[in-house]
């Protein structure tokens, strides 16, 4: 392949002269002679490029390897894609982004600027951080994402988990010994959490809620979120 490619960056330097000017002009200076163009496609090829291969399209070296995941036809390896193809996103799944490094080739899932939601069949889906999910389809630099039906109150709430933000994911813990969390069935929310046994409310849980004014922020949330469902449900 790389022999075929060196084939192709030999480029004729112009047209072949005729008549007294063909014979006047050294043979290995006229403008039929081929030389190899020496011009790289990308400034520097490290990780993620194999410099020896030709970019017929764009006249250059180099190709970027494009991992399998973010192809569209996948495959088990990384597979090389000239500049025009990866401008064009041909063979390039959109959800992916060709741009970043992913190890030793190029493509990532595309995620939202805080990471906390990523690109599926072009929809932004919830990040959930690690342990929220019964069933993990795949895992992004910030948590897990699961590709069915995403959970509601009802599914996480026996597990302690809420479905708010949490830094750049989703899903906070309350100690399912200290806090019952209920649910209304009509929102990902909780209707309310509970307090048991005299559990202080400003510490919610070791992981989930540092201060009171995160749990009033929470509160108030899910205060405006049930008057929109009571509304919605309840009209009088």
């Amino acid at each position: 392949m790389k022999k075929f490619g060196a084939f192709f960056a030999m480029l004729c330097l112009g047209t072949a002269t005729t008549g007294h000017a063909a014979i006047t002009i050294p043979w290995w200076d006229q403008a039929y002679i081929c030389r190899p163009n020496p011009t790289k496609c990308y400034v520097s090829m490290g990780a993620g490029f194999d410099d020896t291969l030709w970019d017929a399209a764009d006249n250059c070296w180099g190709m970027k390897l494009i991992c399998p995941d973010a192809l569209t036809a996948g495959g088990s390896g990384p597979v090389p894609l000239g500049r025009a193809d990866i401008v064009a996103m041909r063979g390039i799944n959109r959800d992916f982004d060709p741009s970043v490094l992913n190890g030793d080739c190029f493509g990532v899932r595309r995620t939202s600027t805080d990471g906390a939601h990523v690109s599926i069949d072009g929809k932004m889906i919830p990040v959930w951080c690690n342990g929220v999910l019964d069933r993990v389809d795949e895992v992004v630099a910030t948590g897990e994402i699961t590709l069915g039906e995403q959970p509601k109150c009802a599914d996480l709430a026996p597990n302690g988990w809420v479905a708010v933000q949490n830094s750049r994911c989703f899903g906070k813990f309350y100690d399912p010994s200290e806090y019952f969390i209920e649910c209304d069935g009509h929102t990902d929310l909780p209707s309310r959490i509970v307090v048991l046994n005299g559990a202080d409310y400003t510490t919610g849980s070791t992981s989930a809620m540092p201060d009171g004014a995160s749990v009033s922020k929470l509160f108030d949330k899910m205060i405006s979120v049930s008057k929109k469902q009571r509304d919605a449900h309840f009209a009088q």
